[in-house]
């Protein structure tokens, strides 16, 4: 690799930037092994020295040909070319987010109970209410991120009385939680609203906040009227075996980890994010690189990467809980996941229910969410053509999301 990539490289790394992906110097490295490595195969590039992936074998002969047919100086400085260009991309991508100016905040919600680090924020409405119930892993706020991409401001604005669950940062009694913990949070900010509201309160729980409000359903389903689950897994047999296998390998490192520290930090938490696709960091900055500052695609790719750096650390305990029992173990697609001493079964649960399930998404493969459809009796299923983030706050959100949503939340049961 020539000095000009690396110093590019070393650059982007050494400005310290306060907005940039996390962990920056991960993503830094999977481009300095990618590209290395195509270098080094392009010394070596003949017919006899390629294993070629099954994929591309029926290409084989024809690229084949086009390479001997082509000058090896010209081709090896074309993919150094290449190389150079996206790094240069990369870094620019990373510069442009760091120096972007960012939109004026919204007028913050009305926080109407606080407890540890955990508080329950309300966008008031006249109908029934519904919480809302986040993951642990990610700032709440991705379901209330803007004017124009804000669900629970949606649904308040369609009637419903919305609040939503913000867990923030574990504190120092948090730190040592585990999962029935929060549950135990969750019961008391149940009681809070059906105080306050009058009725039984619906749920709503996006990704892991899905399973918390399924556990909260288990401890008392007549206290629920109706629980909506975005993006949950559920049968983790279904997600792909070599990142189970990898995170299996895993575990001594972070249990050892955990111990140091009391919780999984945001960063180690990022990169095994990044591990399901290593190359999706550096190809997005490329792309926003070439955007321009003051459209609206720009801005709302600022907006999501500052939400996306602004992660926080799992309690130890959650976190051992989430990725062995879940990932590894497979608790609750075996049906053996227990909150409070009782099993997590959603084929006890006869409330309506309503699973959505976005086609494209990486991180709940829709193969672990779908079996939820069938195990709930009173549930209906719709898959949605979007990804994992994209169903919440993406361009078509609105329109395939936060209506429906509230049309089902609304409508008689």
């Amino acid at each position: 690799m020539s000095q000009e990539i690396i110093q590019n490289l070393v650059q982007v790394l050494n400005q310290n930037q306060e907005q940039a992906p996390r962990p920056l110097a991960l993503h830094l490295a999977i481009q300095t092994m990618t590209f290395t490595s195509s270098l080094s195969a392009l010394a070596n590039l003949n017919a006899v020295s390629q294993n070629w992936k099954a994929g591309d074998q029926p290409n084989q002969a024809q690229l084949l040909k086009e390479i001997s047919a082509t000058d090896p100086q010209l081709f090896a400085a074309a993919v150094q070319a290449e190389v150079q260009g996206r790094v240069q991309q990369f870094a620019a991508g990373v510069s442009k987010l760091n120096d972007a100016t960012r939109e004026k905040a919204q007028s913050p919600l009305a926080c109407v109970f606080e407890e540890g680090s955990t508080k329950l924020l309300h966008a008031p409405g006249d109908g029934p209410p519904v919480i809302m119930i986040p993951s642990l892993i990610n700032r709440a706020y991705i379901l209330d991120l803007g004017p124009k991409n804000s669900l629970v401001r949606s649904l308040a604005k369609s009637g419903l009385d919305v609040y939503l669950v913000d867990w923030d940062t574990p504190g120092g009694q948090e730190k040592s939680f585990c999962i029935d913990d929060y549950i135990d949070r969750l019961e008391r900010i149940r009681d809070i609203v059906t105080e306050r509201a009058g009725q039984s309160p619906m749920l709503a729980g996006y990704c892991m906040g899905g399973l918390l409000a399924l556990a909260l359903v288990a401890r008392a389903p007549d206290r629920i009227a109706k629980l909506a689950l975005l993006a949950t897994p559920w049968d983790f047999s279904e997600m792909p075996r070599p990142g189970i296998q990898h995170l299996q390998n895993s575990m001594p490192w972070l249990r050892s980890l955990i111990d140091v520290t009391n919780v999984l930090p945001v960063d180690v938490l990022q990169a095994m994010f990044a591990g399901i696709d290593p190359c999706a960091t550096a190809r997005k900055f490329r792309q926003f690189s070439a955007m321009a500052s003051d459209s609206a695609t720009a801005r709302a790719f600022v907006q999501l990467e500052d939400w996306l750096n602004d992660g926080v650390p799992l309690s130890g305990p959650v976190a051992i809980e989430c990725l062995q029992d879940w990932y590894i173990d497979n608790v609750t697609g075996k049906g053996i996941w227990h909150t409070a001493g009782s099993v997590v079964d959603p084929k006890r649960f006869t409330l309506p229910a309503w699973v959505i399930v976005p086609e494209n998404d990486v991180i709940v493969p829709p193969d672990t969410a779908l079996p939820l459809g069938n195990l709930l009796p009173n549930a209906e299923v719709s898959q949605l053509s979007s990804g994992h983030i994209g169903m919440i706050a993406g361009g078509r959100a609105k329109r395939q999301l936060y209506d429906p949503l509230a049309a089902w939340l609304l409508k008689a049961s």
